[in-house]
């Protein structure tokens, strides 16, 4: 069996929809309001677990084309997220936990205690037995998001009292897999560049045949630069790419690049939360379960048209229906 496992934060964000971005110490009416699961990790496991759930229609009419190793690949792939949470009994737990079925509300979670969450979304078969409950905490991680009906815009203010998840954590975490012998590939999200550094070594250490990738979002933020060079394969935010999304393969200098938007395709854009969430899905998808059948310039163009998808569309509900 092969273990995607992604480690990063778990918020719930409250997205307010305004007609245009409030000037500094005025008052403007929101037309809507919606409280919902969000991190990049989890948007990156909800689109994966529907790719996962249902390949053929994901895989778009370009790449139908199934051989069996692929089969087996994504009915073997078992998803993993490793993030704090408020203790098991916290309503934003079960809130965070449910919101992961194909219909936002329909999965299930539970956990018990710091460090040993045993659950499991049945409805897409996402293990949360590695998320760190924190038991003295009741309240996750927030982003409030103010999105711009004028621009399309978003803007957003976090708040996270939650404990960070420690080195030490993570290697008690990865020592479990590495027992089981079994083939992981570790996403991270760069979020706290010392100690995923520490992670990422560790990994070299106990599991060196595991594949590694990191997400680096911020240019300014120290430490990403080695992220990326311990990494086998990084993701670059809009901040380091601003025009295109683009493969460069380190072993033999190959680049090409493809537009963020697909040629001759007008679209609406209703939702920029989480598509590059979704994008990096597309890739960690094609990477996984068609490594051999798809080109680099296929697996590129399946992660910018489902992100393309998903932009048009509030949340990431129904991204694989044609």
């Amino acid at each position: 069996m092969k273990h995607l496992i992604l480690v990063g934060a778990c918020y719930l964000d409250t997205v307010l929809t305004v007609p245009h971005f409030p000037t500094e110490d005025s008052k403007l009416r929101a037309t809507s309001l919606q409280v919902r699961r969000g991190g990049n990790c989890p948007n990156t496991l909800e689109v994966l677990a529907q790719l996962l759930a249902d390949s053929p229609r994901a895989s778009g009419r370009q790449w139908q084309q199934q051989d069996q190793s692929h089969e087996q690949t994504t009915a073997k792939l078992t998803l993993h997220l490793v993030s704090c949470l408020p203790n098991a009994r916290a309503a934003a737990t079960r809130q965070i936990l449910s919101s992961f079925g194909p219909d936002e509300g329909q999965g299930q979670g539970q956990g018990q205690g710091q460090g040993q969450g045993q659950g499991q979304c049945e409805a897409t078969d996402i293990d949360f037995s590695q998320c760190l409950f924190r038991e003295e905490y009741d309240e996750p991680a927030s982003s409030y998001i103010i999105r711009s009906a004028a621009t399309g815009s978003r803007t957003i203010v976090n708040f996270n009292n939650l404990p960070e998840m420690t080195a030490d954590e993570f290697e008690t975490i990865a020592t479990r897999f590495t027992r089981q012998g079994e083939e992981c590939w570790w996403h991270f999200e760069g979020r706290i560049p010392e100690t995923t550094l520490r992670c990422i070594r560790y990994l070299r250490q106990v599991s060196p045949t595991s594949t590694v990738s990191v997400e680096v979002e911020k240019p300014n933020r120290g430490g990403l630069v080695e992220l990326a060079a311990e990494s086998d394969v990084v993701f670059y935010s809009r901040s380091w790419a601003e025009v295109s999304a683009s493969v460069l393969s380190p072993r033999d200098g190959d680049y090409m690049h493809r537009p963020a938007t697909p040629l001759g395709k007008d679209i609406l854009v209703v939702d920029t939360i989480g598509a590059g969430d979704t994008f990096i899905a597309g890739i960690l998808y094609g990477l996984i379960c068609h490594a051999d059948e798809w080109d680099r310039e296929a697996k590129l163009a399946f992660a910018v048209e489902l992100a393309t998808k998903k932009v048009q569309r509030e949340g990431f509900a129904g991204l694989t229906v044609t």
